[in-house]
C-alpha cells in the first residue's frame, strides 16, 4: 500500500474534490484518479462518492478514515524521532476568530515563532462554528474559539477566559436612540456587524427579539477595526467583546449603552483531538496556551 495514496485521501477531504487535490499536490488529475482506484482496489471498498462538484466520503470511507489518520500520524511521529523541540519543523494549522487573533492571542503567536521559527504556522480566521467543524473533520490541529457547544468525546477542550460583551455607540448618538432597555421600539439606528453568525451577535439578536427592538438597518463590514471606526463616526451601534473596544471606551471615543442582557459574556476555549499524535510543534503551542492561566473545561 502506497503511503502517498493515504496522503491524497486527506488532501481530497481538505480541498473537496480530485481537481483541487491535484492542484494542491502538483499532480495531474489522472494521477489522483489512479491513486484512488488503486487504494480502493487494495481495500476492497469505495472511499469517495461524487455529490455535485464535491467528493464526499462513503460510509466505508468514514469507517477507515481513523485508521488512515493513525498511519499518517505514526509516520509523522517517526520522522520527528530524532528531531525534538530544538529542531522543530513541519506544519501546524490553527483556526481562530478575528477578535481573538487581533486582540488576545498575539503574545502567544509571537512566542511560538520565536521558539519554533522553522515551523510553518498556518492561521485560519473563520467563524466559531466553522472552526468547530474543521477540528471535528480533522483539517486543523488546534481550534481556538468561543464556546459554541460540546464536542464529541474524541475532542478535549480547555477554557481560556470568559469575556464580557458590550453594546457601544458614538458619544454623539442621539440620547433617544441610546435606549436599549425599553421594549417594543423601532429605532433609527444601524446595527454594524462583521459576521451575522458570530456567537456574540446571536446573543444580541436574541435580546433584540425578546425586547421587540427593531433596528432600522444593518451594515456588514469586513473587520472589527472597520466596525470600530464606523461606530466612532456615529454610523450605528455594535455589540462586541469588551476587550476589543477597551481603549476607545477609556478615552471617550465610544460609550457603552445599557442593556438588560443576562448572558452578556462569552467564553474562549481551545480544543484538539486527544486521539491524534501531538507533534513537538503542536505540544509547544498547547504549552503556551496552558501557560496563559487556562483551566480545564472537562
Amino acid at each position: 500500500m502506497e503511503l502517498k495514496n493515504l496522503v491524497t485521501v486527506k488532501k481530497i477531504i481538505e480541498t473537496g474534490n480530485y481537481q483541487n487535490a491535484a492542484r494542491a499536490l502538483n499532480y495531474a488529475q489522472s494521477t489522483i484518479t489512479f491513486q484512488m482506484k488503486q487504494l480502493e482496489s487494495e481495500l476492497g471498498i469505495q472511499i469517495f462518492e461524487k455529490n455535485g462538484h464535491k467528493m464526499e466520503l462513503t460510509q466505508a470511507g468514514l469507517d477507515v478514515l481513523p485508521i488512515i489518520d493513525r498511519i499518517l500520524e505514526a509516520t509523522e511521529e517517526l520522522a520527528y524521532y530524532h528531531d525534538r523541540i530544538e529542531k522543530m519543523r513541519g506544519n501546524l494549522k490553527v483556526a481562530l476568530p478575528e477578535t481573538l487573533i487581533t486582540y488576545q492571542i498575539q503574545p502567544i503567536l509571537r512566542a511560538f515563532k520565536e521558539k519554533a521559527p522553522n515551523v510553518k504556522l498556518s492561521l485560519q480566521v473563520m467563524n466559531c462554528y466553522a472552526i468547530q467543524e474543521q477540528l471535528i473533520n480533522g483539517t486543523i490541529d488546534i481550534a481556538i474559539h468561543y464556546d459554541v457547544g460540546r464536542y464529541p468525546k474524541s475532542i478535549t477542550s480547555h477554557r481560556i477566559h470568559t469575556y464580557p460583551l458590550v453594546l457601544v455607540a458614538s458619544p454623539v448618538l442621539d440620547e433617544k436612540q441610546q435606549d436599549f432597555v425599553g421594549e417594543n421600539q423601532k429605532k433609527q439606528v444601524c446595527h454594524i456587524q462583521n459576521d451575522p453568525n458570530a456567537l456574540y451577535l446571536k446573543i444580541f439578536n436574541k435580546y433584540l427579539k425578546e425586547k421587540e427592538i427593531v433596528l432600522e438597518t444593518e451594515l456588514e463590514l469586513w473587520s472589527i477595526e472597520a466596525i470600530k471606526q464606523s461606530v466612532m463616526s456615529n454610523l450605528g451601534v455594535a455589540y462586541l467583546p469588551r476587550f476589543t473596544v477597551e481603549r476607545e471606551l477609556a478615552t471617550g471615543k465610544m460609550i457603552a449603552l445599557e442593556t438588560e442582557m443576562n448572558d452578556g459574556e462569552i467564553t474562549a476555549i481551545y480544543a484538539y483531538n486527544k486521539n491524534k499524535w501531538v507533534s513537538p510543534a503542536m505540544n509547544l503551542f498547547l504549552e503556551l496556551l496552558e501557560g496563559n492561566e487556562v483551566t480545564s473545561c472537562q
